[in-house]
C-alpha cells in the first residue's frame, strides 16, 4: 500500500532544511513491524508520514519516497538531517543521489516534537500497540565513548555558567536573529513558562571568531556535565562528543544547575562565544537535547 498522510501546517513558515526518521514503530501488524518514514521541515511547517511494508525498508524505496514528496512540495530541501544512527547507512545511500546536502545530526527538533507526540498519543491507540518494543535513541549506560579534545586553536581560555530569562528568546527579547553572530536558535517548546531562566555557557576566548566559525560548520546539539568525571562536553551530529573543559569544584555545582536547569525545561539550553566580558556574540547557539524515548 502506497498510501500516505500529508498535512500542510503553516505554508509560511516553511524551510529548505527538512528532517527524516525511517524507524520500526512499537505497533505488530498481522504479525510484522510497523516501519514509518517521517519527514517534516525545521519549523515544522509540514507533516509527511507514509507506511513501509518491513520487507520493503530500504534506500530504494526510501529514495523514491523523499523524491516524490520534493516533487509535491512548494518548498525544495537544500538540507535533511536525519538523527538515528542505527539508520545512518540506509539513509545515507537513499539520500546520496537527490540534490540535497545530507547530514546526520540531532539537530533535528521538529521531527522529536512530532515522534514524542506520537509516542504519547497515537502508537498506544493503535491495534498491536506492545510498550515493551519502545526503544531508546540515546546512547547506553554501557556507552564507552571517550571525547575528542577540542583542537588547541579552539579551546576557550574561560568558562561562565550563566542563565538568561525565557523572555529574552521570545517576540521582543534580546536574543534574535540579528543578535547571535554565526549562530543558531531552536524553536522555543510550547509550553515553557515566560518567567523561567534557561542556563547556558559563555565560553571566552581571544580566538571567539575562529571557534564560532567552527562550531557553525558542526552540528552543535548539546552541552552535557559529566558531574561524576568532572567534565564539560559538547556534543555534535550523531555521536561525536567534544571535552570542553575540565571542572572545579566551584564549576562543578554550577554545571549541575545546568543540568538541574535542562532537565526543568525539557532540555533547553544554550551556548555562547565572545572575546571577552564586554563583546558581542561572535556566535549564540539556543540548543535543546533531544528526548530519549523516541
Amino acid at each position: 500500500s502506497k498510501t500516505y498522510e500529508y498535512t500542510v501546517i503553516d505554508p509560511d513558515a516553511a524551510t529548505n532544511e527538512w528532517e527524516i526518521d525511517c524507524y520500526s514503530r512499537p505497533v505488530v501488524i498481522n504479525g510484522k513491524k510497523l516501519w514509518e518514514i517521517l519527514v517534516t521541515d525545521s519549523a515544522g511547517s509540514f507533516r509527511f508520514r507514509q507506511e513501509l511494508p518491513s520487507n520493503q525498508v530500504n534506500s530504494k524505496n526510501v529514495r523514491q519516497v523523499v523524491d516524490d514528496l520534493i516533487e509535491i512540495s512548494d518548498t525544495k530541501p537544500e538540507i535533511i538531517r536525519f538523527f538515528r544512527g542505527a539508520m545512518f547507512n540506509m539513509l545515507n545511500i537513499a539520500l546520496s543521489e537527490l540534490a540535497v546536502t545530507t547530514r546526520p545530526s540531532r539537530c533535528t527538533l521538529a521531527l522529536a516534537t512530532w515522534l514524542e507526540e506520537r509516542h504519547q498519543s497515537v502508537y498506544p491507540q493503535m491495534e498491536g500497540y506492545n510498550r515493551n518494543m519502545v526503544g531508546s535513541s540515546a546512547p547506553s549506560f554501557l556507552d564507552v565513548r571517550t571525547p575528542i579534545k577540542l583542537p588547541d586553536a579552539l579551546r576557550g581560555e574561560k568558562y561562565a555558567f550563566v542563565a538568561l530569562p525565557v523572555a529574552e528568546f521570545m517576540p521582543g527579547g534580546g536574543v534574535n536573529g540579528e543578535s547571535i553572530g554565526m549562530g543558531r536558535l531552536c524553536a522555543l517548546p510550547s509550553d515553557v513558562p515566560g518567567d523561567a531562566f534557561v542556563q547556558g555557557v559563555v565560553i571566552l576566548s581571544a580566538r571567539a571568531k575562529a571557534l564560532a566559525s567552527w562550531l557553525a560548520g558542526t552540528e552543535v546539539v548539546t552541552l552535557t556535565a559529566d558531574l561524576r568525571k568532572r567534565i564539560l562536553i559538547m556534543e555534535t551530529d550523531i555521536d561525536t562528543e567534544y571535552l570542553l573543559a575540565r571542572l572545579n569544584d566551584q564549576q562543578r555545582a554550577e554545571a549541575a544547575a545546568l543540568e538541574e536547569g535542562k532537565d526543568a525545561l525539557k532540555g533547553l539550553h544554550f551556548v555562547c562565544v565572545q572575546e571577552n566580558d564586554d563583546s558581542d556574540p561572535e556566535g549564540f547557539w539556543l540548543l535543546r537535547q533531544l528526548p530519549s524515548n523516541i
